[in-house]
């Protein structure tokens, strides 16, 4: 069939021609917007999720509502070892920019964004050399930066007062501001402390400004670890597989509108070879479209294509992260991988090494770093990647 009509998309973050299976979370995130533009209290949200279930993609239809909805939205993606300061300042001053025109007082504008560059430039240095020296980092702002709000160098204190003013800004338009986090997990320990405390201020004050963060399954835990009462901040949505019904409706609604459709044994070839991860999904219908001679789609066009769809999953998607692990952290994984595809103890993984748990605290913890492990909970470690336990046992040794 015509490659070019193909219109499935395996991408990261890209959003799939049907967003399926996921109309309760967004029907939760709609109830949480209008609480908010209602002046109701009301929780941040959070979602959670193995690599490759689309939370990506669901932050990015969250963001849609609320800039249809007319509020001011920020994004950023957080980075192991960065402060969010600047990419918060940043969020911000676009999502404070969506608002300006609505605002009747200019000069309330003014205020705000002189608070927000105050904010921008009052952490240390990067480079973390000798005492902490004032940013020259200019945010793209052209007023001058206040003095004595948001500006102590302490993020907890200075995002705090950030966000009550931001909220103020919102309310005097009558809507609400939307931060949206990616890959919140990364965020360092301290920073997420001050995020918290910021969100848990916003709750009390019932200021119109929410987080929407977006992560790892350890994310709950990371933030529990953080701020005691986190589990009462924030409103939890785990994402996991798609069902069978689901999966289907994400192939053929958009096969569909091409006037292509698939036989129910194909339908069901490829539910067993994407297990109902939507990237998955999108990555065999793909190459299953391009070497399809016609339509109906069949099984035997699904065995035709699945070694294609494999190989490129296998270099894309698994090779690519398996080759940024270091030898020792590769062997860990493998140990992982022959002990199944569940959550496995730690001290099995050094059983199957022939070593002390101890000794491969180093492996275990640099994996959990670069994102390819994650901790379920204490003493269990499982991957971020759905399949790569299948991967790396297909792998030569």
């Amino acid at each position: 069939m015509d490659p070019v009509r193909n219109p499935y998309a395996p991408g990261a973050g890209q959003r799939p021609p049907e967003l399926a299976g996921r109309d309760r979370e967004l029907k939760q995130f709609e109830v949480v917007i209008e609480r908010v533009a209602r002046g109701r209290p009301e929780r941040s949200m959070i979602v959670t999720g193995l690599r490759g279930v689309g939370k990506t993609v669901l932050l990015n239809a969250f963001r849609s509502m609320a800039i249809q909805r007319l509020w001011g939205t920020g994004k950023i993606e957080a980075r192991p070892d960065q402060s969010i300061r600047r990419p918060v300042a940043s969020a911000l001053h676009r999502a404070v920019r969506e608002l300006a025109p609505r605002h009747r007082a200019p000069d309330r504008i003014e205020e705000f964004l002189g608070v927000l560059k105050a904010f921008a430039q009052a952490g240390p240095e990067p480079s973390g050399k000798g005492k902490a020296r004032v940013h020259r980092w200019q945010p793209g702002i052209d007023v001058p930066a206040s003095r004595g709000r948001a500006d102590s160098g302490d993020l907890e204190i200075d995002l705090t007062e950030l966000f009550v003013d931001a909220a103020s800004v919102a309310t005097d338009v009558g809507v609400g501001i939307a931060l949206f986090v990616d890959e919140m997990q990364d965020i360092p320990a301290d920073d997420v402390s001050a995020l918290c405390a910021a969100c848990h201020e916003l709750s009390q004050v019932g200021g119109p400004l929410i987080v929407v963060g977006a992560g790892l399954p350890h994310l709950p835990a990371v933030l529990s670890a953080s701020k005691s009462y986190s589990e009462r901040l924030f409103r939890y949505a785990r994402i996991d597989r798609l069902d069978r019904e689901s999966a289907d409706h994400a192939l053929l609604a958009p096969a569909e509108r091409e006037e292509v459709t698939f036989t129910k044994e194909a339908l069901d070839a490829l539910y067993g070879a994407a297990d109902g991860y939507p990237y998955f999904v999108q990555a065999y219908a793909k190459v299953v479209w391009d070497v399809a001679p016609d339509t109906p789609i069949t099984a035997d066009d699904i065995k035709v294509a699945a070694p294609e769809a494999e190989t490129e999953l296998a270099v894309g998607f698994f090779g690519s992260r398996y080759e940024r692990a270091t030898p020792a952290e590769r062997d860990y994984m493998r140990a992982m991988a022959m002990l199944g595809d569940d959550p496995v103890p730690t001290a099995s993984v050094a059983d199957e090494l022939g070593r002390k748990p101890s000794s491969l605290s180093p492996a275990r913890d640099g994996l959990i770093k670069k994102g390819l492990i994650y901790s379920a909970e204490r003493g269990m470690v499982a991957f971020t990647v759905p399949h790569f336990g299948k991967f790396l046992r297909s792998q030569p040794a």
